[in-house]
């Protein structure tokens, strides 16, 4: 029944996703504003925007003009099924899982939104931040498994190190990635220390490597490769198995 919960909130969730991700490169707002298509611009009812469903049965394309709807759409809502029901698998208490869940979908759009558009849109994660920071104080307040002083720490931990790497370094390090850093480590910082410390390692290990294949490829130097993508996908792997490889880790030192 959880996992079931969990695919139903996830598509929903996801489809809101794919508003952000569409609008917010454009500045357009985020809530204001009926879905339209792409294409031919008419405006879509609700048969036409449920989660997964309307694509299937329109076999991918608009009921008015009759063109083709990017497949991206039904992917970010499946994956961000798949991040929910990762979320209540993993974490055993639902409100916590009720907050990582969301935030993992988050850093899904926010991932793909910086490697289309080169860009961690304000509109998003300024007030992701104190929505996640109110959640993560009400489950510590509530007594569940979660530490706002500790939420702290990983957010001036993480953000405030890629901060000064960006102030040591202008250029080498987008602010946009400053304050996604400073969310990852708000959130994963409720979970533990090690967890975003596991985060930061996985998601400057996958930077550098993938800085590596780009500059293989012939990709030059003074290109700008996007990190966002990067410190997501570290968030994300820390965020559901963060504490057995902290352990893992840690094992091998001793």
């Amino acid at each position: 029944m959880a996992v079931a919960i969990a695919v139903l909130f996830g598509l929903t969730f996801g489809s809101f996703l794919t508003v952000v991700v569409h609008r917010t490169p454009r500045r357009e707002a985020i809530g204001r504003g009926r879905s339209r298509c792409p294409s031919c611009g008419a405006t879509l009812t609700w048969r036409d925007n449920i989660p997964l469903v309307s694509y299937l049965v329109l076999r991918g394309r608009c009921r008015h003009c009759g063109a083709r709807i990017s497949v991206r759409y039904p992917l970010i809502e499946l994956g961000t099924a798949a991040l929910f029901v990762a979320a209540v698998v993993r974490y055993q208490d639902d409100a916590v899982a009720a907050v990582i869940a969301p935030f993992l979908g988050l850093l899904l759009a926010l991932g793909l939104v910086d490697v289309e558009h080169r860009i961690i849109p304000n509109a998003v994660v300024y007030p992701a931040i104190p929505l996640f920071a109110a959640a993560v104080v009400a489950l510590d307040l509530a007594g569940r498994a979660a530490s706002a002083v500790d939420a702290g720490i990983g957010f001036l931990a993480f953000g405030g190190g890629l901060f000064l790497i960006a102030l040591i370094r202008p250029g080498g390090m987008g602010m946009g990635d400053v304050k996604l850093a400073g969310l990852i480590g708000l959130v994963l910082g409720s979970q533990g220390i090690a967890v975003v410390g596991v985060a930061a390692a996985l998601g400057i290990l996958a930077g550098g490597v993938g800085g590596a294949v780009a500059l293989a490829a012939g990709r030059s130097g003074k290109s700008a490769m996007p990190f966002g993508p990067f410190l997501a996908a570290g968030a994300i792997v820390a965020a559901l198995w963060g504490r057995q490889i902290a352990d893992a880790y840690l094992s091998l030192l001793t």
